[in-house]
């Protein structure tokens, strides 16, 4: 799979947040306003596992498509990815 611009700006954006985040504790900020951020951190951890496994999942029915093959395999295999990373 080949991971585009989107998903590293994604990524790039949750290692931003995860940064105000250490700079918050730095600063002694009310954990209301820590724990707040990190919910919206894991929100968008989230939501990147679940383009990732999406693309992948349309490439891999693509690919079974075009071979002639079934794509049950692909599409446990991406049910079990979602089920891992919760």
């Amino acid at each position: 799979m080949e991971y585009n611009r989107d998903i590293k700006n994604r990524l790039s954006r949750i290692e931003g947040q995860i940064r105000g985040v250490i700079k918050m504790m730095e600063d002694d900020k009310h954990c209301k306003e820590v724990v707040t951020q990190l919910s919206a951190i894991r929100s968008a951890v989230d939501r990147s596992i679940g383009l990732i496994v999406a693309k992948n999942l349309e490439s891999c029915i693509r690919e079974a498509n075009e071979k002639g093959q079934n794509a049950e395999e692909a599409i446990q295999e991406a049910v079990n990815m979602i089920v891992k990373s919760r």
